[in-house]
This record gives C-alpha cells, sequence and structure tokens, in this order.
C-alpha cells in the first residue's frame, strides 16, 4: 500500500513506485555509479565548463598578420628607425639614460674627449706613442738632457775595437787611392800645368772623396745596428744619391764662407746628418738635408759640444803623426751616428752584440 503524495511538498517518488525501476539521479552526487545493466551516467564535469586548451604544435595555424603588426622592428634597414626621437622611454623599458642626446637618438659613446658634433675623426684622445717631428722626444727619444757625450764616445771606442781591422783597411784604401789620383794628375796634366786635365782630375778626387764619406756613414750605421760591416759592406749604397748629396751640403757650406764664412760655418753643422739620413732611410739629397737641419736644430747646443769634442779629437789623431785618424776618425764617425740614432729615436745595439741586425722601420718622414 503506498502513501499518497503532498501536494504541498512533492517528495522523491517511492521507491516501491514504477515496479522496480532504476532509481533517478541523486541531486547531491550527480555523477553516481552505474547499476548494474543501466546505461553509464553522463562525463564529469559536463562539456562547455572547461574551456578548450591552447592550440599545440599540431593545433589550428595562427591567423594571418601574426605578429600584429607594429610589435616588431621591420626587418633591415637602420635601428631605430628614421624619425625624431621620442619624448620619452618606450613603455615598460625604464628610462634610456642619455637618449636624444646626438643626431639619431643613440647616447654618446664614453670616453674623454668625444665631440658629438665634430662628425669626423680627430675628437678622440690621441693614440700612445710619441711620434712627432725629428728631434728630441721624436719618435719615441729620450729628451737632450738625458744625452751623454762621454757616453757618445766610449760607445764608438768600444764598437771600434771590436771591427778595428776593417776600419783601418778602409781608411788605408781611401789614402791610397788619393794617392793614386794625384800621381795620375800630376803625370797627364805634366806637373799641373795643362789646366783642364787638372781641373778634371780634381773632380774625381772630389767624388771619390764623396763616395768614402757615404762609405763611413754606412759603416758605422752598421756599428750602430749591431753588425760587423765587412769591406764590400761599406760600399752598399745609392752613389747617385750620396754624391748629390754631398755636393749640396759642399756647395751651401762654401757659399755660405764667401757670406762672411759664419753662414757657412752654421750650414756645415745643420747638414752635417744630410749624408747619414740618405744612407740610413734612402731619403733623396733634399729630405735628407731638410731632416738633418731639423734634428740638429732642436737639439743644437749639445750636439754643438758634440761637434767640438770631434774636431778637438781628430785635430790629436793627426798631429800623431796621421796615424792617429785610423783611430780617431772611425771612433768619432761612430759616435756621432750614435748620437743620430738617439735623437732620432733609432735602434742602438748594446756593444757586446755582434750579431746582424737591420735597423728599425721609421714612421713617416715629417719635418
Amino acid at each position: 500500500m503506498t502513501t499518497p503524495q503532498d501536494p504541498q511538498n512533492p517528495g522523491p517518488p517511492d521507491p516501491d513506485q514504477g515496479g522496480g525501476g532504476a532509481s533517478g539521479p541523486n541531486p547531491e552526487y550527480p555523477n553516481p555509479e552505474p547499476s548494474a545493466g543501466g546505461t553509464p551516467p553522463p562525463s564529469y564535469p559536463p562539456p562547455g565548463s572547461v574551456p578548450p586548451p591552447p592550440p599545440g604544435p599540431s593545433g589550428p595555424p595562427p591567423p594571418s598578420g601574426y605578429p600584429p603588426p607594429g610589435s616588431y622592428p621591420p626587418p633591415g634597414g637602420s635601428y631605430p628607425p628614421p624619425g625624431p626621437p621620442p619624448s620619452g622611454p618606450p613603455p615598460g623599458y625604464g628610462a634610456a639614460p642619455g637618449y636624444g642626446s646626438q643626431p639619431g637618438g643613440y647616447p654618446p659613446p664614453p670616453g674623454p674627449g668625444y665631440d658629438p658634433g665634430a662628425g669626423a675623426p680627430g675628437g678622440y684622445p690621441p693614440p700612445p706613442g710619441n711620434y712627432g717631428e725629428y728631434g728630441a722626444g721624436g719618435y719615441g727619444a729620450p729628451s737632450a738632457d738625458q744625452f751623454s757625450i762621454g757616453e757618445a764616445f766610449s760607445y764608438g771606442w768600444n764598437r771600434y775595437k771590436e771591427n778595428a781591422v776593417s776600419w783601418i783597411v778602409l781608411i788605408l784604401i781611401g789614402i791610397l787611392v788619393s794617392a793614386l789620383i794625384s800621381w795620375l794628375n800630376q803625370v797627364s796634366s805634366d806637373g799641373g800645368r795643362i789646366l783642364w786635365i787638372g781641373a778634371i782630375f780634381s773632380i774625381i778626387s772630389t767624388i771619390v772623396g764623396y763616395i768614402f764619406q757615404g762609405a763611413w756613414a754606412r759603416g758605422a750605421l752598421d756599428e750602430v745596428s749591431g753588425s760587423k760591416p765587412a769591406i764590400g759592406r761599406f760600399f752598399d749604397l745609392n752613389f747617385a744619391a750620396v754624391i748629390i748629396t754631398a755636393f749640396l751640403v759642399g756647395l751651401g757650406t762654401f757659399i755660405g764662407l764667401i757670406l762672411l764664412i759664419i753662414p757657412g760655418i752654421v750650414f756645415a753643422f745643420l747638414a752635417y746628418w744630410s749624408l747619414t739620413f740618405v744612407v740610413d732611410r734612402d731619403m733623396d739629397p733634399i729630405e735628407g738635408i731638410k731632416a738633418s737641419f731639423s734634428v740638429i736644430s732642436k737639439n743644437a747646443g749639445t750636439l754643438f759640444l758634440l761637434a767640438l769634442a770631434v774636431i778637438g779629437l781628430n785635430l790629436v789623431g793627426a798631429l800623431l803623426c796621421l796615424v792617429g785618424l785610423l783611430v780617431t776618425i772611425p771612433v768619432t764617425t761612430i759616435a756621432t751616428t750614435y748620437a743620430y740614432r738617439y735623437f732620432t729615436g733609432g735602434q742602438i745595439a748594446p756593444v757586446a752584440s755582434a750579431a746582424p741586425m737591420a735597423p728599425p722601420p721609421y714612421p713617416p718622414n715629417q719635418y
């Protein structure tokens, strides 16, 4: 017997109602275990209650135009794009220090001495090194105050001792050649009475003297570089450049001597290293004379004392029956070449070194 339903409070149907049929779902348990032989319960959670997962690699392709235009810089070209710099920093990236301090919106590079408005090299500090004109302090040379005349002569004497035979043979060859030319002049010109023959032999004798001056310069340069020149090495010269340079120096000295003597002495003093520059650096004669003037004029006081010492030492050698010149000429030549390398920043080999050493490359010539 069933109890009638209250119309005001309808409750769950009587479990006995329906003649043993399956009972409906319990609202408190929306996904009960399926009853034997019944239909499976609905899936949990129901479709549509959770958003679909984001598309993966195998999902649908992104819409056309991805990423959105304007979110990335354009390919190629300069960055940032041309135009006036923005008035403020990009959103979300903080302030850009120095932005807009120069054209283009880039911050100035660090370092002192930079001029943003220069637009060309020259606003940066000079590179390290001491590359200036010839003279004291030029090409890395030490100052004139540190130069010692006594040290220059000591260096010349020590280098001469290591290769004295070659120097003595060179000087003797020069004396013999000069004597031979003089004898031929006397014989050919009938004791000097045929003037034009005498003039020709005078020119030949002068040219030979120029060549031996170049040979002394070549030997002294090799000694200061650290090698012991043999006889053949002394004459490894550009003969045309040597002869023209020595002729121009002699001509300038002669003209200066005519002009009250003192100008000739000054010219000979300032042009003393002309032949050395030509032999050492393969300059043309005019460049060699200009280089000699530049170096010696900037160190005139010290080099004038050196010149007086050279003259005095050679006078002593001449007084010793000329035999002393076999020593004083090489020593003074090496000493003055030592000073030349000192004031031009060139190579000066230690006295104990006898290995052949090539002179170092020099910076471009400046006057």
